[in-house]
């Protein structure tokens, strides 16, 4: 009875620290559908791994693994299938977040994404790693740079604007409209991907 209790307090906990971080947004049959197609349930995870869901949920709470990129409306815990590849890579989760600033020539940066990594709310890449949230970031910026060159009557390479596209749309999944409740309007894709490739002309992939 105890351990079941604890339980609950663990599940609870995440769930709430969960809603203060992304807010409390019901999610849809289309948004429920999405998630299970692009990520597992906590409880499935950890028995196909063999880890205790328990102790999983505490690191949660400690900050020492992110929390569930999302909630399902039933209430299930979702999180990418490889949630602990970055720990073991590490050497546990207990070194997890040196490893991970480490990746930075910055620290003040490394631990602003860290803090990110922790949310859950990494949920615009396939892979979550220190090396893609980078390449994520210098793909942005340069998307930004040379659009902000067109707009200074100094045209961006269309093939280069087209392949940069290209490779930030192969490192991101499709979203739902659940993600755009929570990051309160477009997400990346639909401003440097999908936005882009509706213009006239088209850049990248068609």
């Amino acid at each position: 009875m105890a351990g079941q209790r604890a339980e609950g307090a663990a599940v609870r906990a995440v769930a709430a620290r969960f809603r203060e971080v992304n807010g409390d947004h019901a999610m849809t049959p289309a948004d429920d559908a999405y998630v299970n197609r692009q990520f597992v349930e906590l409880g499935a995870l950890c028995r196909q791994v063999g880890r205790d869901p328990h102790e999983v949920r505490e690191l949660m709470s400690a900050r020492l693994l992110p929390l569930p990129s999302y909630l399902r409306s039933d209430g299930a815990e979702m999180v990418p299938a490889d949630l602990f590849a970055l720990a073991d890579a590490a050497g546990g989760p207990d070194r997890l977040r040196a490893w991970f600033v480490g990746h930075w020539s910055d620290p003040d940066e490394g631990e602003q994404e860290w803090d990110a990594y922790l949310s859950g709310r990494y949920v615009c890449l396939h892979t979550v790693s220190p090396a893609t949230i980078r390449r994520k970031g210098e793909l942005v910026a340069a998307i930004e740079a040379a659009l902000a060159a067109a707009d200074s009557d100094s045209p961006a390479p269309a093939a280069t604007l087209s392949a940069l596209v290209d490779e930030l749309d192969a490192l991101m999944p499709d979203f739902t409209d659940y993600d755009r409740l929570r990051f309160g309007g477009p997400v990346s894709r639909d401003t440097h991907i999908t936005a882009l490739r509706t213009h006239r002309p088209p850049i990248g992939a068609q």
